[in-house]
C-alpha cells in the first residue's frame, strides 16, 4: 500500500444542514451526486455522505458515538488565520471545543465540532511550512 490517503468520508446525519455548515465556512463542492458532496481540499477529497449508509458500506454497526477519536486538522500561514477561521465556524454553528491559544509545540491552534461531531483543528504550526497550493510541507531531519 502506498503512502497516501485519497479520500475523507465524514458521515453525516442531515446531508442539507451538512453542506450548508461547510458551505457556510466558504466550502464548495466540486461535485454533488446523490446527495454526496466531493470537496477538493489539495491532494485530499472530502466527502459528505449519509451516516448510515457510510456505516453500511463499511461493514460496521453505527452505534452512533458522538466522536470516532479522529481530528481533521486545517493548517493555516498565521494565528490570525486561525482566529479567523475559529469565528467563521462559530458563526456556522460549530461547536468550539478548544478557544484558539498557544499550543504545547509553539504554534496556535483551536478546535471545533461540525454538526455531527467531526473534529476539526485549526492549526498554525511555524514548524511546518505550506507551499503555494497550501500543502503542508514537513521539516526535513
Amino acid at each position: 500500500m502506498k503512502q497516501r490517503v485519497s479520500l475523507v468520508t465524514l458521515g453525516v446525519s442531515d446531508y442539507a444542514r451538512s453542506k450548508a455548515f461547510y458551505a457556510g465556512l466558504g466550502w464548495s463542492p466540486a461535485l454533488d451526486i446523490e446527495e454526496t458532496a466531493f470537496f477538493q481540499a489539495n491532494g485530499v477529497i472530502v466527502v459528505l455522505w449519509a451516516r448510515d449508509k457510510l456505516a453500511q458500506d463499511m461493514g460496521i454497526p453505527d452505534d452512533g458515538a458522538r466522536w470516532g477519536g479522529i481530528a481533521v486538522a486545517h493548517n493555516v500561514a498565521s494565528d490570525q488565520e486561525v482566529d479567523e477561521i475559529i469565528e467563521q465556524a462559530r458563526a456556522v454553528g460549530a461547536e468550539i471545543t478548544r478557544e484558539p491559544a498557544t499550543t504545547f509545540y509553539g504554534g496556535y491552534a483551536g478546535c471545533f465540532l461540525d454538526p455531527d461531531g467531526h473534529a476539526w483543528e485549526i492549526a498554525h504550526n511555524p514548524g511546518f511550512g505550506l507551499d503555494s497550493d497550501g500543502n503542508l510541507v514537513l521539516p526535513t531531519s
